[in-house]
């Protein structure tokens, strides 16, 4: 059933000045609410006065690290309690934040940190091998570096897709995501005050972020973890509780869920919102047939958070630009209505002009009913069990390995490498093998490698990406180890 929409929790809406931003906001839009009522469960209820127990907690090991008012912090934390208390002491204490996913490489989290200069980082021992899990009990520990304050407004920093090479700095201001958290109070459909979110996605990208994480909080939603993150403990995860339950996640999620033999009858479950890339269509009807259940959509980007939705699956393949949000096509791309450039450094007119943010996905726009049909990427950025990865990164990894001297990386039915090795043989490439292993995620790394004695180029030079072409030149393939 349709759930009426709210009127929008009002929060202060801080000034644009990164060393004055009133941090109010955190208590008064985040943290407010009955103290002992639940509002996150990691295995465990946590009510909300355990939780400002917890901020109150890190924010004074902050302080002890050095963290002040317009100062920089970044978080290189797996999902956990922990992860949640230093964001928002964080933010308490009128720090802005940068999140770091946690399964990347030490190699690759330097260089993130390199880029983002913060002040003090927060970590914990690195999460071990084994049954991936929804949630983790981390000991966290800020240290001081010798980083910068912030220098630009923004409450929080993401990088776009990954951390080296061509990722994106994205800053949002604590205006911005008071603005974003009053759309979802006013989009049909989304979870409200006593319900239930059990949530797949990651806290240190936008859906898991502002639509689980704050969002729950803002609006006095209970948020729960799955302490497995398979199909059956995702339904442990339902089953927990018996409130309203929606589910939080992306296509990846769908497809655990829908090779589950023989599911639970889950009377609690109303439905599941996703996010990322589109929902195939038999993926789709898989899961609304086994479930009996809505299936949902969600657009959006890390720049401007949810753009537009359809949480009832009425209008397929289309979405609803959310309220407040402005969406046209341009040459057969989606733009968004945006007041500033969302990205730290020079503004690039190819992503930011005119009070328009470039998203690079293809798609058109309804003139009749204003309703939006996203039809893909238009750039080298694919997705990969809903991580994004951006081809040019893996590409550039791949090229600056000393064994390799020339690479083309593309993406079919996962991501595959064409590579010409200075001295062909087993042991360089077992040793790109471990190269890409020590400096990409493994979510990142091609799944085959296809060594060949040279790569086609065109007439002018450049290289060939298609795959036939890339096929023709195959010499052998080799599949990495640790697949």
């Amino acid at each position: 059933m349709k759930t009426a929409p709210t009127t929008p929790q009002k929060g202060p809406v801080p000034p644009g000045d990164s060393s004055s931003w009133d941090p109010s906001w955190v208590d008064e839009v985040l943290l407010a609410g009955p103290g002992a009522g639940v509002c996150l469960d990691f295995g465990a209820p946590v009510s909300r006065d355990e939780l400002r127990r917890q901020v109150r907690q890190r924010q004074a090991a902050l302080a002890a690290a050095g963290l002040r008012a317009g100062g920089s912090a970044a978080l290189c934390l797996a999902p956990s309690l922990a992860l949640v208390a230093n964001l928002l002491a964080a933010w308490r204490i009128g720090a802005q934040v940068a999140l770091l996913d946690h399964r990347l490489t030490p190699f690759e989290t330097e260089r993130a940190l390199g880029r983002l200069e913060t002040q003090v980082v927060v970590s914990a021992e690195p999460v071990r091998g084994g049954p991936a899990r929804g949630y983790y009990d981390q000991r966290d520990s800020p240290r001081a570096r010798s980083g910068s304050p912030a220098r630009t407004p923004h409450a929080l920093v993401q990088l776009s897709s990954g951390s080296t090479g061509p990722s994106k700095i994205i800053g949002r201001t604590a205006a911005d995501l008071v603005a974003e958290l009053g759309r979802y109070a006013v989009i049909d459909g989304v979870p409200r005050a006593g319900e239930r979110i059990v949530s797949m996605a990651s806290m240190v990208h936008v859906l898991g972020l502002v639509g689980g994480l704050l969002h729950s909080l803002h609006a006095g939603v209970r948020l729960a973890f799955p302490r497995r993150a398979t199909g059956e403990g995702i339904l442990d995860a339902v089953a927990a509780g018996p409130e309203p339950t929606t589910l939080l996640g992306v296509p990846f999620h769908i497809e655990l869920l829908t090779w589950v033999a023989h599911p639970p009858r889950l009377p609690q479950l109303t439905g599941m919102t996703t996010g990322g890339e589109l929902v195939r269509a038999q993926v789709h009807e898989a899961f609304t047939d086994r479930y009996g259940v809505r299936l949902g959509s969600m657009y959006g980007m890390t720049e401007v958070g949810v753009i537009a939705t359809d949480l009832f699956g009425e209008h397929r393949p289309e979405v609803a630009p959310a309220p407040g949000l402005v969406v046209r096509e341009s040459g057969g791309e989606l733009l968004i209505a945006t007041g500033s450039s969302p990205y730290l450094g020079p503004a690039d007119p190819t992503r930011w002009s005119d009070g328009w943010l470039h998203t690079r996905d293809g798609g058109t726009v309804d003139h009749d009913t204003g309703r939006v049909r996203v039809l893909g990427r238009l750039d080298s950025q694919v997705s990969v069990g809903g991580l994004k990865v951006d081809l040019t990164e893996v590409e550039h990894t791949l090229a600056a390995l000393p064994e390799v001297a020339a690479a083309v990386v593309v993406h079919g039915s996962s991501i595959e490498a064409y590579v010409v090795l200075h001295e062909p043989g087993a042991t360089a490439a077992a040793a790109v093998e471990a190269g890409l292993a020590s400096r990409l995620a493994a979510y990142k790394r091609p799944r085959l490698l296809h060594f060949v004695d040279r790569l086609p180029r065109t007439a002018t030079g450049k290289l060939v990406r298609d795959q036939a072409v890339l096929r023709a030149t195959e010499r052998s393939t080799h599949r990495p180890s640790d697949r």
